[in-house]
C-alpha cells in the first residue's frame, strides 16, 4: 500500500465517522454569515439547500445536520474509493494554476479530504456520494479556490513581524452575475471560519446608494438607461465604501468590532434600500481576510470613443469609473476573477434563476423583465470585460491573480 493510501484510509475513517467523534473541524456546524447577524466568530445559522449547490445559498433554509449517512464499506473498498478521489483531484483544470502538483496534492491530501467534507456538508450533501458535477464543484472549484486564498492569506502574514498588528488580506473576488460568486464566496468564507481564521464578506451591492440618492441620479440623468436603476458605475457611495473599507482593515485586535454594512433589493418593490443599520451583521478583530465581490470589481475606464461604440450611454457611467479605483481597488491585492465565454451568458443564467423562482411559487421576472435588467448590464460587460481578462484588475500582480475559465454550467474549465 502506498503512503498516499495508508494516509487516505486514515482520513476516510474520519470522515465517515460520527460527528461526535470525529475532529473538531468535521463537527463545527454549518452557518452562513450574512444570517450570523449576531456572531463574528461563532460559527452558527442557517445552511443552503441542495438545490443552492449549483446557485446561489437560499438564506431560509434550516440547516440538516448530520448528513445523510452513508452505507458502511470495507477499508479496502475505501482506499480504492479515495485514491480514485485523488487522481479526480489531480485532473482538476484550476490545479496548474493554484501551483500545485500531483506530488502536492498527495503531500496535502488530508486537507482536501477534510475541506471536501465540510463543504458537503454545508451544501447538505453525503460526502461519500456524490454526483460528478457535485464533486467537480468541490474539489475542482471550492477547495482549489480555498486553497489558492489560504497560501495568499499565508504569503500576506510572512510580510510582517512577530508583535506587529498586521491588517487583514483584501481578496477581490470580480465575476458577472449568475456566474456562482455569491456562493463560491459563501464557501470560502466558511472554509476560512472553520479553519480558525476570522473573515468577513462584503459585496459592491452593500454600497449602493440609499433610495433617495438613487432617485436624484435617475433625475440628474434622464433618459440614461444605464443609471435609472442601480448597479452601474456611479449608484455607489464612494465616499461611505471607503470610510468602511480603511475601518475594516484596521480590524487587527481583540475586542474590537465594527458592522458591516447590507443593502435590502426588496425595499420599495424590488428598487432597494440600504438597510437600516441595526441590521447590519458585526465583526470582530482581528481579522485575516476579507472576502470583496461583485460584478464590475477590476473595471477600467476605457477612451470615450472606445464606450461611445458600445452605447452612448456608457460615457457618463465611463467617467463615473474613474473613481472606483481608489474607492474599491486599491484595497485589493489579490484578485479572483472568473471568466465567462461572452456577456449573454448573464442573460441565461439570470432567466434559469427567475423560471427556478416562479416554479417554486416565489415572485420572479418574467422573461421580458428579465431582458430589461440584464440589457441595463450588458454594455458595461461588452466595453469592460476584453480589458479586464487581457490585463487584469489595475494594480494587481500576476503572482496575486487567478483566473478561472467557466463554461456555460459555471463549472471551471481550462484556460483558453
Amino acid at each position: 500500500m502506498t503512503p498516499l493510501r495508508l494516509h487516505a484510509a486514515a482520513a476516510a475513517t474520519a470522515v465517515v465517522s460520527s460527528p461526535s467523534s470525529a475532529p473538531a473541524l468535521l463537527r463545527a456546524k454549518p452557518y452562513h454569515p450574512k444570517s450570523a447577524v449576531a456572531c463574528s466568530l461563532t460559527v452558527t445559522a442557517t445552511t443552503p439547500s441542495r438545490k443552492a449547490f449549483l446557485s446561489c445559498p437560499d438564506h431560509g433554509q434550516a440547516a440538516a445536520w448530520p448528513p445523510r449517512s452513508a452505507p458502511a464499506s470495507s477499508p479496502a473498498a475505501l482506499i480504492s474509493s479515495f485514491q480514485d478521489l485523488y487522481e479526480f483531484i489531480c485532473s482538476g483544470p484550476l490545479v496548474d494554476r493554484i501551483g500545485y502538483t500531483k506530488e502536492k496534492i498527495a503531500e496535502s491530501i488530508d486537507r482536501w479530504l477534510l475541506c471536501g467534507a465540510q463543504v458537503a456538508r454545508l451544501f447538505r450533501l453525503n460526502e461519500l456520494n456524490l454526483s460528478q458535477a457535485e464533486k467537480a464543484r468541490i474539489y475542482h472549484f471550492y477547495i482549489p479556490v480555498f486553497l489558492w486564498c489560504e497560501d495568499q492569506v499565508t504569503e500576506h502574514r510572512a510580510k510582517y513581524n512577530e508583535g506587529d498588528e498586521i491588517p487583514p488580506l483584501v481578496i477581490g473576488v470580480s465575476a458577472p452575475q449568475g456566474s456562482g460568486k455569491t456562493t463560491l464566496v459563501f464557501a470560502l468564507d466558511y472554509l476560512f471560519r472553520i479553519s480558525g481564521r476570522n473573515s468577513a464578506t462584503l459585496s459592491i451591492d452593500d454600497f449602493y446608494l440609499t433610495a433617495a440618492e438613487q432617485a436624484k441620479l435617475r433625475e440628474s440623468n434622464p433618459g440614461n438607461a444605464l443609471l435609472e436603476f442601480r448597479g452601474n458605475a456611479g449608484s455607489h457611495d464612494l465616499p461611505f465604501s471607503v470610510e468602511t473599507l480603511e475601518s475594516l482593515i484596521k480590524l487587527t485586535k481583540e475586542g474590537m468590532k465594527m458592522k458591516l454594512p447590507r443593502y435590502n433589493k426588496s425595499a420599495f418593490g424590488g428598487r432597494g434600500d440600504r438597510d437600516d443599520p441595526s441590521a447590519w451583521p458585526e465583526v470582530e478583530g482581528p481579522l485575516e481576510v476579507v472576502l470583496f465581490e461583485g460584478w464590475m470589481l477590476g473595471f477600467k475606464p476605457l477612451a470615450n470613443d472606445v464606450v461611445k461604440a458600445v452605447d452612448p450611454q456608457l460615457e457618463v457611467v465611463n467617467k463615473n469609473l474613474e473613481a472606483y479605483y481608489d474607492a474599491w481597488d486599491r484595497f485589493i491585492e489579490s484578485w479572483i476573477v472568473i471568466k465567462i465565454k461572452e456577456p449573454n451568458c448573464v442573460y441565461q443564467w439570470r432567466l434559469q434563476a427567475e423560471i427556478a423562482m416562479r416554479a417554486d411559487g416565489k415572485p420572479g421576472m418574467s422573461d421580458e423583465e428579465v431582458m430589461d435588467f440584464v440589457s441595463r448590464y450588458l454594455p458595461a460587460y461588452h466595453a469592460y470585460l476584453p480589458t479586464l481578462y487581457k490585463e487584469g484588475p489595475s494594480g494587481s500582480k500576476q503572482e496575486h491573480l487567478l483566473v478561472i475559465d467557466i463554461d456555460e454550467e459555471r463549472s471551471p474549465m481550462w484556460g483558453r
